[in-house]
């Protein structure tokens, strides 16, 4: 009876992780299903890449990221090399600034999570209230 291979949400894991942080087994087992697939070991290398480029703020490094991806024979990533080409400079500055829009990112995220909580329980005064009273606990 053969071994079962690693589902793909394991898979993702390992490849999210950082190395370092897979046991043993998991690298062995990784090492194994990379040297089965290709495109998931291309796939592996950009990830991992482009992790270390955001956690250092290397944004310079972007044209040489995208290069790299349309380099292989990945049709998807190629689509979202196109698109952060459509709009380089500001993915550049992002990246390298230390400036972002976090703080108004969480404010939409929970924004979206409450509209749906209002639908068929509540009327727009309510959530308009929970957001107002929300804003005013949070400083800026």
């Amino acid at each position: 009876m053969t071994a079962q291979p690693p589902s793909s949400w394991t898979v993702t894991g390992w490849i999210l992780r950082r190395p370092t942080a897979l046991s043993e087994a998991e690298q062995l087992q990784f090492k194994t299903v990379l040297a089965h697939c290709p495109q998931l070991d291309a796939l592996t290398r950009h990830v991992r890449s482009s992790a270390v480029m955001l956690a250092e703020h290397q944004g310079e490094r972007l044209p040489e990221r995208l290069d790299a991806v349309r380099r292989d024979d990945l049709p998807n990533r190629h689509t979202l090399a196109a698109g952060i080409d459509r709009d380089r400079d500001a993915v550049i500055a992002g990246l390298t600034l230390p400036w972002n829009s976090s703080v108004i990112e969480r404010h939409v995220n929970r924004i979206k999570m409450l509209k749906p909580q209002r639908f068929g329980r509540a009327d727009f005064h309510l959530l308009r209230k929970r957001v107002l009273l929300y804003s005013q606990d949070i400083a800026f």
